[in-house]
């Protein structure tokens, strides 16, 4: 499952690395009135917040189930996500574009653009250790699954989001580098501002891309489907299940919600029943440790509906603890 990454750690090198770049990026901004640069130091900056609010959800995602909240907060961390996909929709994206439209229509000048260059410079190689970082991580438990295999299956929200900030400031950095380079060539500030554009229509693409990925988890997504293969694969293999009926998920932050239906194999008792039943819920959370909460119906049919697989999910009825 892919909680085996630690996103505490890819935020905290997003959140020491755009933090640095922001500063140096605004200052060059000031000093050499790059509107690429600008672009830049806002993208930098609005990252840097959304990684406080990116550890905001982690902590709050771990508070305890209440009376109020009795499945817990695990799914806090995915409405911060969408928060941070928003921001870097608005602050960062929009702001970029307008920026650069401003630029075209002034025709502003740079100012030591060397400054620029090495800033970008300077920047690009913190990125760079950045998404190495959350790299390290999602390859932990990315398997052979190509990267965006990975980024469309993870239910992890906000190592999805340090990716794909990471990505879009790497490539917004090329932008802006080629930007600057070309006004020094050509001493013609259009392809500044036009840097500035095109940095705004990545970060609202990555946006609208992470955004989307994150609605699933907001709206209550399953477990990926290797694990859910793998749970029902186990619950069919455990000696008191005679047959898995029905079978559904609710992936919760760190934690997973499953409903099972089965059949049971012939008991003498009641209490012989719920001893069966005790032991395979228990066996599930030893292979399963993210299997916090279980509702466990017997019975000897799915309800009619025997067309459903219960390995992909489907109506399991009304669970029982």
């Amino acid at each position: 499952m892919s909680h085996g990454a630690d996103s505490l750690k890819s935020i905290m090198y997003a959140l020491g690395a755009n933090l640095t770049i922001a500063v140096a990026k605004m200052a060059a901004a000031l000093y050499t009135g790059s509107g690429a640069m600008l672009a830049e130091a806002v993208h930098s900056l609005a990252d840097t917040g959304n990684q406080v609010l990116l550890l905001i959800g982690l902590r709050l995602s771990k508070l305890p189930p209440s009376a109020e909240y009795p499945l817990g907060h695990g799914r806090a961390v995915y409405f911060w996500s969408f928060i941070v996909a928003l921001l870097l929709f608005s602050m960062g994206g929009l702001f970029s574009i307008y920026e650069g439209i401003h630029k075209l229509s002034v025709h502003e000048g740079l100012q030591a653009p060397w400054l620029a260059v090495g800033i970008l410079a300077f920047s690009i190689v913190m990125e760079s250790f950045s998404l190495w970082g959350c790299l390290r991580e999602v390859n932990k438990v990315r398997g052979r699954r190509s990267l965006w295999r990975w980024f469309r299956d993870s239910r992890q929200s906000e190592l999805i989001v340090v990716l794909g900030e990471d990505l879009a400031a790497l490539a917004g950095l090329s932008f802006a580098m080629a930007a600057v380079l070309l006004t020094i060539a050509t001493g013609d500030p259009v392809f500044d501002a036009a840097g500035s554009i095109m940095i705004g229509v990545l970060l609202v693409v990555v946006a609208v891309g992470v955004g989307n990925e994150i609605k699933g988890l907001l709206i209550g997504q399953s477990v990926d489907d290797a694990t859910r293969q793998a749970i029902a694969d186990h619950i069919g293999g455990t000696p008191e299940v005679a047959a898995l009926l029905n079978m559904i998920t609710m992936q919760q932050g760190n934690d997973v919600v499953l409903a099972v239906k089965a059949r049971m194999r012939p008991a003498c008792s009641d209490l012989e029943l719920m001893e069966c039943i005790n032991g395979v819920e228990r066996s599930i959370k030893k292979r399963f440790p993210q299997v916090k909460w279980i509702f466990f119906e017997p019975d000897y049919t799915d309800g009619g509906d025997d067309d459903t697989d219960p390995r992909t999910g489907g109506d399991a009825g009304t669970a029982r603890g």
